[in-house]
């Protein structure tokens, strides 16, 4: 099990935790517990708590996803300048849990353009835990490729014999590729039982440039903003926390989809309690939250206009006990609910011939209710020996309404006809089943080894998407490729197998060095890739119609790190060098093709400098040649590419200045997850295939934070 977790750190971690503390220590991280001693609690399966670097938070100003880019195995998918779509060895999207204060959303969004992550910046980020692989059933189900669990900082109270607490924070930003500007307040007032909090914050960018040649890669601008309300109340070890948010992103541009988003809003509500037992601690959580989402083209190189509207709702709880058997021995229980209720329709476009005069009904009435339990067992059964066991069951409940087209004759009215002529009801038994052994022989190895059986049921677009034709088709995407889909309410769940082990070498105190290996293999029953079906849509051949189905297929792949002081307290400071090797492949056992999105070898290598208030870092990413491609997508080969990041850091009190440099040389490049460049391609009219997106050049970027 691979689990990570990055908490907001201090002063104290301002040394030589420039970036890598994050980056390599959860690198190092990729078995059950941290590998550097100063992170690891006494009980071995949880989350390491480790510090977000100031200059994490300032690559991720604007997008929350990216505070993520430096844990190892995981990469993001180009989805937008707020909206990245994290992906953990191979597996992203719906494949992932995605947690925001324990809240589960969906993306309400033909096209994934509103991920659960976009709806809270990275100012207010305080703690993120990644499990990948062999993931404790407790974390959450429905889900394959492991969870994500983001959440904000926990309300302020004063301390005894304080009084009153009144503080906050204000931080701004600025990169110069995209023009990209920023600013976030936090305020709180407490005293020591109850606190009140305001967050808010504000971001927007323009088109960004492409490395060589500077031309702005079209629909890339965005602009957010957030506010939320928190209160607080605690008592002799029990604590309630109220939370109240809005969240506005007015116009996002997507360059790799036939549609930009014009308007998101949505405004939430979440509660949470925990408490402090002589058995143990109980948790337990209800959360509502509500998204209006509106599409169409921002611009003028999509040449065209198609308004798509969205409404949603997701809403749930979550109840959960950790129960202290003994001193080595800990049973967890847990029950949860969780509910999306999705309209989507498309309004009729005055004057057009295809798109009038009936308003086009996508999903109608949409609802996907997952009902949970599950029990776990943890046990130190000696000082060399832990074991994990745990179970789920998740039951999937989902149906909706009859569908209708703009038009009530030829092909739209007969798919919508055989749609409706259908039950739609459907109802998925799941289960999971983890389990892990750890074993430590000694003070300088670590080796774990796991199985975990997961499932995840299809999405409502999956199911219950229903036009064949050209134009309806080609607005079901959310792959960046800009090809058709259409759904099929006959898919069966994913079911995935995975296998892993990790072998780690560290000396005795874990603060060093560290160096480590871990394996892991997954095969997935039922994976839903997609079929051919024809080459009727827009411009013949270029984006084909594809058809969701289920087909099994294969992951192997290994993750290898380490990081070793080079000087430590010498006269300038303290030297630290890290670096960390992924590989993965993928590929579809009926037809021995790559899986779409599949990250070639990559690596990063890291030389940290640390003195006093100051901070340096140099980074190098390498990036393989992505020769494995899916061909029923059209996904597009990428070139191999090196970059350099320059990173410097100083802060003083309650000051902190950031400064860095990416792309240094200003390389022109493809990230292997970027899809194609569709806004390029449609502007110029072209026809042949589409090329890939090329991704951002050289960017100084510069934050600045004063707390008070």
């Amino acid at each position: 099990m691979t689990c990570h977790a990055i908490h907001r750190g201090g002063r104290r971690h301002g040394r030589v935790r420039l970036f890598a503390t994050t980056f390599l220590t959860s690198v190092l991280a990729s078995g059950v517990a941290p590998v550097l001693a100063e992170d690891i609690p006494e009980v071995v399966i949880t989350a390491p708590r480790l510090s977000i670097p100031a200059d994490a938070r300032l690559d991720a100003a604007g997008d929350t996803a990216k505070l993520l880019s430096r844990t190892p195995g995981l990469n993001l998918i180009s989805n937008g300048g707020v909206s990245s779509l994290p992906d953990i060895h191979g597996l992203g999207d719906d494949r992932l849990k995605i947690l925001v204060d324990g809240m589960e959303t969906t993306s309400a969004c033909s096209n994934h353009m509103n991920p659960p992550l976009s709806y809270i910046d990275s100012s207010r980020v305080e703690k993120v835990e990644v499990w990948s692989g062999i993931t404790p059933v407790s974390a959450g189900g429905d889900n394959i490729g492991g969870v994500i669990s983001v959440k904000s900082a926990p309300p302020v109270f004063a301390g005894p014999g304080e009084g009153y607490a009144v503080g906050g924070r204000l931080s701004a930003f600025y990169k110069s590729v995209n023009d990209g500007v920023g600013a976030s307040v936090a305020l709180h007032g407490a005293n020591g039982t109850f606190s009140l909090g305001y967050d808010g914050s504000w971001a927007m960018g323009r088109d960004y440039y492409a490395g060589g040649d500077h031309r702005a890669v079209l629909s890339t601008l965005y602009e957010a903003r957030n506010h939320a309300l928190t209160f607080g109340a605690r008592h002799e070890g029990h604590l309630l926390v109220l939370e109240a948010g809005q969240h506005d992103i007015p116009y996002q541009g997507f360059s790799n989809q036939r549609m930009d988003m014009t308007g998101n809003r949505g405004v939430h509500g979440n509660g949470r309690y925990e408490g402090e037992f002589a058995w143990g601690k109980l948790e337990a959580r209800g959360y509502w939250q509500q998204v209006k989402h509106a599409m169409d083209q921002i611009g003028g190189e999509k040449n065209g206009k198609m308004p798509m509207r969205t409404d949603a709702i997701d809403l749930g709880y979550a109840v959960k006990g950790d129960i202290r058997v003994s001193d080595g021995k800990t049973i967890r229980v847990g029950q949860e609910l969780h509910r999306f209720l999705l309209d989507d329709w498309w309004p009729p476009v005055a004057g057009s011939m295809s798109m009038a005069p009936n308003t086009f009904k996508s999903i109608n009435g949409g609802s996907r209710d997952v009902i949970s339990a599950f029990a776990e067992w943890e046990e130190k059964w000696a000082p060399q020996w832990t074991t994990l066991l745990g179970v789920r069951s998740d039951t999937v409940l989902m149906d909706t309404g009859n569908v209708a087209g703009y038009v009530t004759t030829g092909t739209e009215a007969a798919n919508a006809a055989a749609f409706n002529a259908k039950n739609h009801a459907k109802t998925d038994f799941n289960f999971d089943l983890t389990a892990l052994v750890r074993f430590e022989p000694n003070a300088i190895s670590t080796n774990e080894f796991g199985y975990a059986r997961k499932s995840r049921s299809p999405n409502l677009y999956e199911r219950y998407s229903w036009s064949t034709t050209s134009m309806d088709s080609s607005m079901i995407n959310w792959f960046g490729d800009a090809n058709g889909y259409v759904g099929d309410p006959g898919l069966r769940p994913e079911v995935a197998h995975t296998v892993s082990t990790s072998f780690a070498l560290h000396d005795s105190g874990r603060k060093e060095w560290a160096a480590k290996v871990t394996p892991y293999f997954t095969y997935i029953a039922d994976y839903i890739g997609v079929d051919w079906v024809s080459n009727s849509t827009t411009r013949s051949s270029v984006f084909p119609l594809l058809k969701f189905a289920n087909h099994d297929a294969m992951m192997s792949g290994v993750d290898v790190s380490g990081s070793t002081f080079l000087a430590r307290e010498t006269g300038y400071g303290d030297f630290k060098v890290s670096g960390m090797i992924g590989w993965l492949h993928g590929e579809m056992v009926n037809t021995g093709k790559a899986m779409y999105h599949v990250m070639p070898i990559n690596g990063k290598a890291a030389l940290e400098h640390g003195w006093g208030g100051w901070t340096n870092a140099v980074e190098a990413q390498l990036v393989g040649t992505k020769a494995g491609v899916d061909p029923l997508r059209r996904e597009p080969k990428t070139p191999g590419y090196a970059l350099l990041n320059l990173r410097s850091g100083y802060e003083w009190e309650n000051f902190l200045l950031n400064l860095g440099i990416d792309n240094v040389f200003d390389k022109r490049y493809y990230h292997p997850l970027g899809g194609v460049d569709y806004s390029e391609w449609r502007r110029h009219s072209l026809t042949g295939q589409v090329g890939a997106l090329p991704a951002p050049g050289r960017s100084f970027n510069a934050g600045v934070t004063v707390k008070f």
